[in-house]
Order: structure tokens, then C-alpha cells, then sequence
């Protein structure tokens, strides 16, 4: 079982020529809404990779949360862990350019009130997947670690959005899942040594014990463990959006490593999926079934 602790949103996206610079406007060529939240992608991810998975997360009692959760209940994820509350459901306010990128802006509503307390509706056992993001309060994110590890699930961590007040409990997790940015970041704050990024992922790899993961967009995943290094490389491909690729990785590469698949093949798999993710507008609509991930992996090898 996967146990997704997280956010749930409702997006709202706009597309347009270009991307507007600071306080100019640019005129939009569509609109759309999608269900959406790092939480909620990762977790459809996931299950459309094949995954049993459960999400713990909360909505609000307003017209988005229903809509919010339908890709969700297409996907039989047990929603049995999800609240509802008086604030608002989440939402993002999303702007896409021609060339598939985006500016994104997050209100949190409801996801603010996953709270440490939740945590008892995730059921976590031994042998579990625990996968989290930062899109809910940090003391949810540290307490499921310290819940994960006492009961033996493995945790993934995916560091988006990156905030610097996650940075003590990072190496509570098993695995750590950050794009170069985030990492680089949380490089700085960790004072990881190292003359170059590979250097510095071996440094924190040594350091806790733990595994990170560095997402390179087109130029693939690097990954370092304390006994090894590995590189993955990216589909080639033209992005129509690249809206939820980052929670497709990891939902995906959690539902790999939840079926026993071993690391660099787990790797390879989330990457796949991430990749086509970006073949369509949209996070969740977007998001790849299992059997077209392995179509595209079988042609690979």
C-alpha cells in the first residue's frame, strides 16, 4: 500500500502566448479547470502505475472539492482518510506558455489543516510506502517520518515546494526527492561539500545513510545511495505542459519501489512516466496509464 499525505487542489489553468513579466498583461488563448495538488497528483500517479494507494489529505465544503477529488475516485484510491473543513478547498492558479512553461500560484486553503492528529487515518503498517510533499503544514511532514519509521514503511520525501525550515528533518527520509533547484538549495543549507552536484549528492548520501534523488528535467535523473551512483536519462520529447511531471516521477517511482523493483529500474520507470506527462495539458489529465509507460519502456530496451 501507498500512503499519500498531502495536498489537494482544484487548478486553475490559463494558457497563453508567453509568460507576462512583472506587472504586465498578456492576453489568454484558453482556459481550464483540472483536479490537481502535489498530494493528490502523486497519488493518482501512483495508482494509475498499477498501486493500491490511500490518501490523507482535506478539502473544503465548497463547490471545487467535488471536482477536486473526481480523478481521484476514478482511480479507487481509498479517500476514507480525506477531511472536509470550513476553509476553502485548495486551489492553483496556473499560467502555461507556448513553450510548456508555467508560473503557479498556490492557496493553500483546507491543505493547511492536515495536521499531525490526521495522521491515524493513514493506517501505516510495515512494509508500507509513505510518499509526501510540501504542500501541507512541515510538522505533518516530520511527524509522518517519525510515524513511518516507527512502524518500518519506507518514506519518500519530494522536497517541492522547497522551504527552508524542512531542511532538519530531510535526512529522516528514505528517500529524498528534489529537483536541481531544490537541491542545490537545500545543498547550501546543509553545507554539503563537493565540487560539483554528483559530488554533493554523495556527500548527503554518506552523511545520513539515506538516498536523494535529483530530477534534471530533459537531462534526466541522478540518484546517489551510500554504496552507489546512478543516471537515468530523459525521453526526448517537446513538452506541451510540464504541469504535474515532477508528481508523476514520483508516483511512479513510489508505486516501483512499493512492487520490489530495484532502484535504477524504479528510476527508469518514474522517469518514462514523467516524460509523457508532458505530452498534455493539464496535472492529473496528464498523468500516463501503467500500459503505456511500459509500452514506451519496452521499446527502450
Amino acid at each position: 500500500m501507498i500512503i499519500v499525505v498531502g495536498s489537494i487542489n482544484l487548478d486553475l489553468i490559463a494558457n497563453v502566448d508567453r509568460l507576462p513579466t512583472p506587472g504586465e498583461t498578456v492576453r489568454g488563448s484558453g482556459f481550464a479547470t483540472a483536479p490537481g495538488g502535489k498530494g493528490a497528483n502523486q497519488a493518482l500517479a501512483a495508482a494509475r502505475a498499477g498501486a493500491k494507494v490511500r490518501m490523507v489529505g482535506a478539502v473544503g465544503k465548497d463547490s471545487f472539492a467535488s471536482e477536486a477529488l473526481a480523478l481521484l475516485r476514478d482511480g479507487k484510491i481509498d479517500l476514507s482518510g480525506v477531511g472536509e473543513t470550513f476553509a476553502s478547498t485548495g486551489i492553483a492558479v496556473i499560467m502555461v506558455g507556448d513553450d510548456g512553461e508555467n508560473v503557479i500560484a498556490i492557496v493553500p486553503g483546507a491543505n493547511d489543516s492536515v495536521l499531525p492528529g490526521d495522521l491515524s487515518k493513514a493506517f501505516l503498517g510495515k512494509g508500507d510506502v509513505v510518499l509526501l510533499q510540501q504542500e501541507v503544514p512541515l510538522q505533518t511532514v516530520d511527524a509522518a517520518l517519525d510515524a513511518a519509521r516507527a512502524v518500518g514503511a519506507v518514506t519518500v520525501l519530494n522536497t517541492a515546494p522547497f522551504r527552508g525550515e524542512a531542511v532538519p528533518f530531510l535526512g529522516k527520509a528514505d528517500y529524498v526527492v528534489a529537483n536541481e533547484t531544490e537541491f542545490d538549495l537545500y545543498g547550501e543549507a546543509l553545507s554539503l561539500n563537493g565540487r560539483d552536484r554528483p559530488a554533493r549528492m554523495r556527500d548527503y548520501a554518506g552523511k545520513t545513510g539515506r538516498a536523494i534523488v535529483v530530477t534534471l528535467g530533459g537531462d534526466g535523473v541522478l540518484a546517489a545511495t551510500s554504496e552507489d551512483f546512478l543516471t537515468v536519462p530523459a525521453m526526448k520529447i517537446t513538452p506541451v505542459d510540464t504541469v504535474g511531471a515532477g508528481d508523476t516521477f514520483c508516483g511512479y517511482f513510489a508505486a516501483g519501489l512499493s512492487s520490489g523493483l530495484p532502484l535504477e529500474q524504479a528510476l527508469a520507470r518514474a522517469a518514462i512516466a514523467g516524460s509523457l506527462a508532458c505530452l498534455k495539458p493539464g496535472a492529473q489529465p496528464a498523468i500516463p496509464l501503467a500500459r503505456d509507460v511500459d509500452a514506451v519502456s519496452q521499446q527502450s530496451a
